[in-house]
C-alpha cells in the first residue's frame, strides 16, 4: 500500500500477477509496454474516481486487483444521482483524455490505426489508454458506462433500477459471448467477457432482498423443523453484524412467542441489532421482567441507545417510573441514535404516563436541540 495525492492505494498480488500474465502472453517488446500502460493509466482512471468522489465530500481509496481497479468511497455528505454519474464518469474521461494525450506527444493519431500501430509502444499505449477507456463506458455493470446508466434509470425505476440493469447486462454479455465464439477476430476477449459475467452473476445473487434470520426461523418452525429454527436464532443473536439496521417483523404475536420459546437458557447475546430485535419482541408479548433484563444485558455489553430505550419502555410498562427515566438518561448520554430515542419518547405506549414528566421533557427537547 502506499498514498496518491491523499489516497491510500491498496495494490494486490492479483494485480501485479495480472501484469506478469500480459507479458508471458505477449512476450518481447509489445507485451512490457502493454503492462506497463495497463498499470499507469488503471491507476490514473482510478484517481480520476477518487479526486472526483473528493470534490462531492467523499473518502476514497483504492484498489488495484486481478483484471480491474476500483475506487471505493464513503460519502461525507449526501451525493445526488448527477454527482454519483460524474464521479462514474471521471475515471473513463481522464483515462481517455492523457492516453490520446500521450499519444499525440509520441506523434500517433488515435483515430488513425496506420499511426499508432506503427511500433509497438503507441500500439500499447492505444489499447491501454482509449481503447479500454471506451470499453469502459460501455452501457453495462459493472463498467462504468452501466453506472451512469444506472443513475438516470433509477430516477424512473427507483428501488428496482439496480436489478433491471444488472438483466440487462447479462442478456447483453451473453449476446456478446455466443458472437464471439463464432468470431476468431473478437475471441480474444474472451477473459474479459467471462469476468465480467462472473462479476454480473454475483451482483445479481447479491441484490436479492436478504431474509431476516426472523422470517427464516418462522418459516423453518412452520415446515416442522425447530432445531433449524432454534440454530438460525441462535446464529442471529451470537454472530456481530455492525453493517444491519433493525428491521419491522411482520409476525404473528403467536408464531414470535413460540419463536422466542426456542431460544435457550441463558439467551444468547452477541449482535446488537438482534438483541434489541429480541427486546422489542419480548416486549410486545408483554414479558416486560424479561426484556428489561435482557435489553440491560445488552447495553452493558455494547452501550448504545436503543437497548438503553428498549430497557426505559420495559421499566414504563412495568409502572417503575424512576427506572424508565434513569435508562432514558443513559440511552440520551450514549448518543448513538438521537431520533431513534426521540421516536421512542413521542410513540411508544409503555412511555405515556411518562411524556409530561420535567425530567423527560427536559430529554425530549434536549433530543431536539441537538
Amino acid at each position: 500500500m502506499f498514498n496518491l495525492l491523499g489516497f491510500k492505494v491498496h495494490v494486490q498480488p492479483g494485480f501485479v500477477m495480472f501484469m506478469l500474465l500480459i507479458i508471458v502472453i505477449y512476450g518481447s517488446e509489445f507485451g512490457l509496454w502493454l503492462a506497463g500502460a495497463i498499470a499507469v493509466f488503471t491507476l490514473i482512471h482510478e484517481l480520476g474516481h477518487a479526486v472526483s468522489a473528493r470534490r462531492h465530500g467523499a473518502h476514497a481509496e483504492i484498489s488495484l486487483g486481478f483484471l480491474a481497479g476500483y475506487a471505493s468511497y464513503v460519502p461525507t455528505r449526501p451525493i445526488s444521482r448527477a454527482g454519483h454519474a460524474v464521479i462514474s464518469f471521471a475515471g473513463p474521461g481522464i483515462h481517455i483524455v492523457t492516453s490520446v494525450a500521450v499519444l499525440l506527444v509520441l506523434g500517433a493519431n488515435p483515430l488513425d490505426q496506420s499511426s499508432f500501430n506503427g511500433s509497438a509502444a503507441t500500439f500499447a499505449i492505444w489499447w491501454a489508454g482509449p481503447a479500454i477507456g471506451m470499453l469502459n463506458l460501455i452501457p453495462i455493470l459493472p463498467l462504468d458506462g452501466g453506472n451512469i446508466m444506472l443513475q438516470g434509470l433509477d430516477r424512473l425505476l427507483p428501488g428496482r433500477a439496480q436489478r433491471f440493469m444488472l438483466f440487462f447486462s447479462i442478456t447483453l454479455t451473453g449476446s456478446a459471448a455466443v458472437l464471439m465464439f463464432f468470431s476468431d477476430q473478437f475471441r480474444g476477449f474472451a477473459i474479459f467477457i467471462a469476468f465480467l459475467m462472473i462479476t454480473q452473476l454475483q451482483m445479481l445473487g447479491s441484490s436479492k432482498e436478504p431474509i431476516s434470520p426472523w422470517t427464516a426461523a418462522h418459516n423453518a418452525l412452520g415446515a416442522g423443523k425447530p432445531t433449524k429454527a432454534r440454530r438460525l436464532l441462535v446464529a442471529a443473536l451470537s454472530h456481530s453484524r455492525p453493517d444491519a439496521a433493525p428491521a419491522p417483523l411482520s409476525i404473528p404475536a403467536d408464531n414470535l412467542a413460540s419463536l422466542v420459546d426456542l431460544l435457550p437458557t441463558p439467551t444468547p447475546f452477541g449482535d446488537p441489532t438482534n438483541e434489541y430485535l429480541l427486546a422489542n419482541v419480548l416486549i410486545s408479548l408483554g414479558r416486560f421482567e424479561d426484556a428489561a433484563h435482557y435489553a440491560a444485558g445488552s447495553f452493558e455489553r455494547n452501550p448504545n441507545t436503543l437497548s438503553a430505550s428498549a430497557v426505559a419502555r420495559a421499566s414504563g410498562a412495568l409502572g417503575d417510573q424512576g427506572t424508565a427515566i434513569g435508562w432514558l438518561r443513559a440511552a440520551a448520554d450514549a448518543g448513538t441514535s438521537p431520533i431513534g430515542l426521540a421516536s421512542v419518547i413521542d410513540g411508544s405506549p409503555e412511555l405515556i404516563g411518562l411524556r409530561q414528566h420535567p425530567d423527560v421533557q427536559a430529554i425530549r427537547r434536549a433530543l431536539a436541540a441537538a
